[in-house]
């Protein structure tokens, strides 16, 4: 690997950094089990194991400074000969770490996508938001009232659990579908999610939108719908049909208006995707669903349906102070997500009119050294022949089964893995195989050994009549760094973890103003 020397600041640094105006991505390069129990406000979680592949969405200007956070370990200047190597110019690390930003009495924040429950549960307090008790819903339910539950969260998650008689209906879509479900004024509307922060937006969405409905979110969503001894539905979500209404046009333009979210044509955002000199970061998002985008493309546009920016945008921007562009085609959803991520602190605008001569240009693609691979009754022989085979698939997928005699790893912990292991030819086992080929490239680096890829991973060698063992409590709880086990088991059943998520959820806004604020814009008045 070239040469490459990441600069060291400290922790008065970084707090200088976060305060000016540029653009700043700050990494945390942890895995999601060590994030999850403890990371910076501001920082996007792009774990080591996978860091290559996800930073050039999360970051795709090269030039743009980056820092990044460890445990004060040495993995962030790992991850910097990384980020150097893909030619990143301008990557700082942390000096010390989590340890270090502790240790002047900093915040950390627990669990993923923090800032933007922060920013919801903050939005609950300064709109008011309405909400009602699974209790007082079940007991409507059951004396037949007319009430309209509206699922805010992604299909998916519908389909796994959700409030008896609710219709699956995703955040982005509450203002464009409404009319569908909602057929008369007199009906109530209850807005569920899993936990809390969706079903404020969600309500609060339909509220800002001027609907004639009495709108509430359920309090707990379906966390708070079986702490109350209540059960759950399952199963799919069902077809229903709908089209875009000049109403909902209507109501969504208001909410534009009313909270200045600007709109842009494809002349202007084509410059600011050629503009070298801007030095600014540009995401396009695609709000649309699957079907929609497959029936009228726009390649290179980032696809986020179902309202998750909100919920999630560290999933998808690792850049503070980037712009932020939302496509669609009806121009509500659009305009719905836009209104929040201005508030929540983002220069976002809305794409209108045509967008014939519109080219985004993808991310680029990560370059990744090839592993060579052998089939797995080759890799079976090489293993008997003094080989050792090392899983790097999930931890608990590991435990669940995995090659009898093989060793789980996660590419964090490579150099740990005993001698016996690394003086062998060592055969990986894997899940994804750009995992397995960043994996290869640090072991290259730690032993001379020959390295080798079982072809088709796990499933070849389950095909080809291989042995497989299950060992539940290997590896151990204390070396699982890519399992959040914080306030886990929480959609299983665990009503004590239920409740120390929602408490944590309840007591955001109060850890946000410690730190200093979250950098919100809310717009309370009209």
């Amino acid at each position: 690997m070239p040469p490459f020397t990441a600069r060291i600041i400290d922790v008065l640094q970084l707090r200088k950094a976060l305060e000016r105006k540029g653009e700043l991505a700050l990494l945390d390069v942890r895995e999601e089990g060590e994030s999850g129990e403890g990371h910076l406000f501001f920082s996007v979680n792009a774990p080591y194991s996978r860091l290559e592949v996800q930073v050039v969405a999360l970051v795709p200007r090269k030039a743009t400074p980056v820092v990044l956070v460890d445990d004060g370990d040495g993995l962030a200047q790992l991850a910097a000969r990384r980020l150097g190597a893909l030619g990143y110019s301008d990557v700082a690390v942390l000096e010390g770490g989590i340890p270090a930003w502790i240790s002047v009495g900093n915040q950390v924040f627990k669990s993923v996508n923090s800032r933007s429950k922060a920013f919801a549960e903050v939005v609950e307090h300064a709109f008011h938001t309405p909400a009602i008790e699974a209790v007082e819903l079940n007991r409507l339910r059951r004396a037949e009232a007319d009430v309209v539950v509206l699922d805010s969260r992604t299909p998916e998650e519908f389909e796994r659990f959700h409030v008896p008689g609710a219709v699956s209906c995703p955040g982005a879509d509450l203002v464009l579908k409404f009319d569908t479900f909602v057929t008369h004024r007199d009906q109530l509307v209850v807005v569920s999610c899993a936990g809390r922060t969706r079903g404020i937006i969600g309500a609060q969405s339909l509220i800002d939108a001027g609907v004639p409905n009495r709108v509430l979110a359920l309090k707990g969503g379906t966390q708070g719908w079986r702490l109350a001894g209540l059960d759950l539905e399952h199963g799919t979500i069902g077809d229903f049909e709908f089209e875009t209404t000049s109403v909902a046009r209507g109501r969504a333009e208001a909410v534009r208006r009313r909270f200045g979210v600007p709109v842009v044509d494809q002349d202007r955002l084509t410059l600011w995707l050629t503009d070298a000199a801007a030095a600014r970061t540009t995401y396009v998002f695609d709000l649309r669903d699957e079907a929609e985008r497959q029936a009228d493309p726009l390649p290179g546009a980032v696809p986020a349906p179902g309202g998750q920016l909100v919920q999630a945008l560290d999933r998808w921007v690792g850049v503070q102070r980037a712009r932020i562009v939302l496509v669609d085609d009806d121009g509500v959803r659009a305009r719905m997500t836009g209104h929040w991520l201005i508030q929540l602190g983002e220069d976002v605008h809305v794409l209108e009119g045509p967008r014939d001569r519109l080219r985004i240009p993808p991310p680029p693609a990560t370059p990744l050294a090839p592993v060579a691979t052998v089939p797995a009754p080759e890799a079976a022989a090489l293993i008997a022949g003094g080989g050792r085979a090392v899983s790097l698939e999930a931890s608990a997928a590991f435990r669940a089964g995995h090659a009898a005699g093989a060793v789980w790893s996660i590419r964090p912990r490579l150099a740990g893995l005993p001698q016996a292991v690394l003086g062998a030819p060592v055969i990986v086992l894997f899940a994804d195989a750009e995992v397995a080929a960043l994996a290869a490239l640090d072991l290259k680096e730690i032993t001379p050994a020959r390295i080798v890829a079982v072809a088709g991973g796990l499933g070849a060698w389950r095909a080809a009549g291989l042995p497989v063992e299950a060992t539940p409590d290997t590896p151990p709880d204390a070396e699982r760094i890519d399992y959040l086990f914080w306030a886990h088991d929480r959609h299983d059943g665990n009503a004590e973890a239920m409740r120390t998520y929602l408490g944590w959820e309840e007591q955001l806004p109060q850890q946000v103003a410690a730190e200093g604020g979250g950098g919100f814009r809310l717009v309370t008045e009209h």
